[in-house]
């Protein structure tokens, strides 16, 4: 398995603290989740039927229906293989490391962000996370679509990973699901804070959301996960309020960070901050009980957002014990 953010139990037994006691800044996730009402008592005893209430929801939310629901993102990823012929793919990097472990039998040609443009047409498919995860790195919606626009006039396919997009989906490329070459993933796991349901969606032509269905078998999303959906979806009075709440959260996280001597960039839910130090912040905050990722290559730490004002003073008071004990956050 490759590693993840949120490992906390596997982080409170290695430093010796007890689980309630950690900050989890680790997987950038909304710490504040949507305030579902808890699914019908019925829908634990049948098995799960497509929910016409579900794709109504979700195509009015990402502006098209050409779209399949699955158990969350991960799934999509690792079957995408598997009904795509693409033989050789760009993938950004460093980016999330499932996508370059699921196509590790195809021929991966890891991008940095301002190569990508110069090799688009040399590949079958390019994959990119926009906004990156972890690097934060942000593509246009132009730029998306000047390179889907010379991958598919050659037979190739743009795969676009938009499980941060929610914070500000201006750029996405789901309203235009269906054109051919163009493969879309969305999850409720990050915006809506609701990882542990398990719900996605890929957006693409028919023909591979037929495929990816047949691949994947019946019954990929269970009932109460479908209802949660549903639910989350079609509350756009709580859409509207949270975009706002993790703006200004992600400006806050932005501003701190950068006080403390940083330079993060990335999308609201986290920041991502370069330092050579990343692995001694990482062991720093985890004393703390404040639990981040760090990466080795390059060296850098990526911090969600806290969920509350203890948490955010839990956190810079930490920054501050780090400075002084000599770690660099540039």
């Amino acid at each position: 398995m490759l590693e993840h953010g949120g490992s906390l139990r596997a982080a409170a037994s290695a430093y010796g603290i007890p689980l309630a006691d950690w900050l989890d800044l680790s997987t950038g996730i909304n710490p504040t989740h949507y305030p579902l009402v808890s699914p019908p008592a019925r829908l634990w005893h049948r098995l799960p039927e497509p929910d016409a209430n579900l794709l109504a929801a979700a195509s009015a939310y990402y502006g098209s229906d050409q779209l399949l629901p699955v158990a969350g993102s991960q799934a999509a990823i690792q079957a995408l293989p598997a009904v795509l012929a693409a033989r050789r793919i760009g993938l950004l990097t460093p980016s999330y490391a499932e996508h370059a472990h699921a196509w590790r039998h195809r021929e991966v040609v890891p991008l940095a962000a301002a190569a990508i443009d110069a090799a688009v047409d040399t590949l079958d498919a390019l994959l990119l996370v926009c906004p990156n995860n972890p690097g934060g790195e942000h593509f246009s919606r132009a730029q998306l679509l000047d390179w889907h626009r010379r991958l598919q006039r050659r037979g190739g396919t743009l795969i676009v990973d938009e499980a941060f997009i929610d914070t500000d989906p201006a750029d996405s490329l789901a309203p235009l699901a269906g054109q051919p070459g163009l493969v879309v993933l969305r999850s409720l796991g990050k915006f809506f804070g609701l990882a542990g349901a398990r719900v996605g969606f890929v957006f693409g032509p028919a023909a591979l959301r037929d495929a990816l269905a047949e691949h994947l078998g019946p019954w990929t999303l269970s009932a109460p996960a479908q209802d949660i959906a549903r639910q989350a979806l079609s509350d756009t009075a709580w859409q509207a309020c949270m975009r706002r709440r993790l703006a200004a959260d992600g400006a806050r996280m932005a501003a701190l960070l950068a006080r403390h001597g940083g330079q993060p960039r990335g999308p609201a839910l986290f920041k991502y901050v370069p330092t050579a130090d990343a692995r001694h912040w990482q062991a720093h905050f985890a004393r703390a009980a404040i639990w981040v990722r760090a990466f080795d290559a390059p060296p850098a730490v990526r911090l969600a957002l806290p969920a509350d004002e203890a948490g955010w003073q839990r956190l810079d008071l930490s920054l501050q014990h780090g400075r002084h004990a000599g770690l660099s956050l540039e």
